[in-house]
């Protein structure tokens, strides 16, 4: 059966992660959080104290960073591992949502990153989400998503995940740490937050998840 690469673009905390995990499931395709990857680097140089305004040493840390994904059985789900280490609800923090976008703002840094994602598409039958991945990872990808949703529903979502794990934190933190990362990806030299021409916008504020993953397998059968 024809194969083909879903990318899933779109800001923080509108559910691209979730409908990615979802279309992955469904059409048998493997799943890969792009952001995963990039809070995983976050993640290093804050274990590692590297300064990611320094060019010298960034390029000294990513000879130290090997990345991969690998299938939780138990859940199913596709986790990130650190240079062997599995990392998925560590880098899901606050400490590492504060820093990770000025991290992936890094060309070396993404060049890294971009250059692994490149590799696993190769075969196709891939769904992946991320903030670039239509516009630079895979441009000729044939089904291009492009997510938003209201602020205040994203600030909830964002919201609700980060309190199971931090009780104390508040609306107000997660509001103004979204807004940040809105601003940064979308403002960055290197590429920035964009829709794609050529991909759909899925608007998902007032959708079920079985909406939306309804309304994405149609797209997929367009094009296949």
């Amino acid at each position: 059966m024809k194969k083909i690469i879903i990318t899933i673009d779109g800001w923080s905390s509108c559910g691209k992660s979730t409908l990615a995990k979802q279309l992955a499931r469904h059409l048998h395709y493997v799943y890969i959080d792009s952001g995963a990857m990039y809070r995983a680097i976050t993640l290093y140089f804050l274990r590692n104290h590297v300064d990611w305004t320094n060019g010298a040493a960034v390029d000294e840390a990513m000879t130290h960073i090997r990345l991969e994904f690998m299938t939780n059985h138990k859940t199913g789900n596709t986790e990130v591992y650190l240079n062997g280490e599995n990392v998925e609800y560590v880098i899901r923090d606050l400490v590492i949502a504060e820093a990770v976008s000025e991290v992936a703002a890094v060309k070396a840094v993404r060049d890294f990153a971009v250059a692994r994602q490149q590799e696993m598409g190769k075969s196709k039958g891939i769904v992946m989400d991320g903030r670039d991945i239509g516009t630079v990872v895979f441009p000729n990808a044939e089904l291009k998503i492009f997510m938003t949703a209201d602020e205040a529903v994203r600030v909830q979502r964002r919201y609700r995940e980060l309190y199971e794990k931090n009780p104390n934190i508040t609306l107000e933190e997660v509001k103004q740490n979204l807004a940040k990362r809105d601003y940064i990806d979308s403002h960055r030299a290197i590429s920035p937050l964009r829709q794609a021409d050529d991909a759909i916008v899925l608007n998902n504020s007032h959708l079920t998840m079985k909406e939306q993953l309804q309304i994405a397998e149609d797209w997929v059968k367009e094009r296949l």
